[in-house]
């Protein structure tokens, strides 16, 4: 990789971080007992697929990082890695499927899709698991800790994950250029 690459690699990775911090900001609804959807998952998705995997899960970790600075509620310091960077940083992950330009646009809506499933999933893993260990108290009487928090946080990680599938969509038919590398 030439350095010229490699800076607009990190500028990229700058302003998809930026993006999705303020889009994590601006609130779609949130869920009754926290958690809420917004578009987070899309500049860290479409960075992913832009260049790599490696980047996508970089600028996922800044932006956990910066969540977490940035009014991020924790109760330990593993619920926080777990809660933030881990989970952010996840989100990178979608660029392990190689979406590619020259692919049919089934291809690439099947690719896409796959991406943010698996992204989302591993999402979803590290919140379960923060949940289990760390907000078990919250669970309803009778209710299993393991149920309760699969429900919680599948309430407000599914609704992004199609959200960001359908932005991607967009993307992908109206402006490919922001979704491939041009250079």
């Amino acid at each position: 990789m030439s350095q010229s690459s490699r800076l607009i690699t990190m500028v990229e990775i700058a302003i998809m971080t930026a993006i999705a911090v303020v889009l994590d900001k601006l609130t779609l609804f949130k869920m009754p007992q926290g958690g809420s959807v917004t578009l987070v998952m899309i500049p860290i998705a479409v960075l992913a697929f832009r260049r790599g995997w490696m980047a996508g899960v970089t600028g996922g970790l800044l932006t956990g990082i910066l969540l977490m600075m940035f009014g991020g509620y924790v109760v330990h310091p593993v619920q926080a890695i777990l809660d933030y960077p881990a989970a952010f940083a996840v989100l990178g992950l979608a660029g392990w499927f190689g979406l590619k330009e020259n692919q049919s646009r089934k291809t690439k809506l099947v690719i896409a899709g796959s991406g943010l499933l698996l992204a989302g999933a591993f999402r979803l893993l590290t919140h379960f698991l923060s949940g289990v260990i760390f907000f078990a108290e919250y669970a309803p009487k009778g209710q299993s800790v393991y149920m309760y928090s699969f429900v919680y946080n599948i309430t407000y990680i599914l609704p992004g994950v199609l959200l960001s599938f359908l932005a991607m969509m967009l993307m992908i038919y109206t402006a490919p250029q922001l979704v491939f590398r041009q250079r």
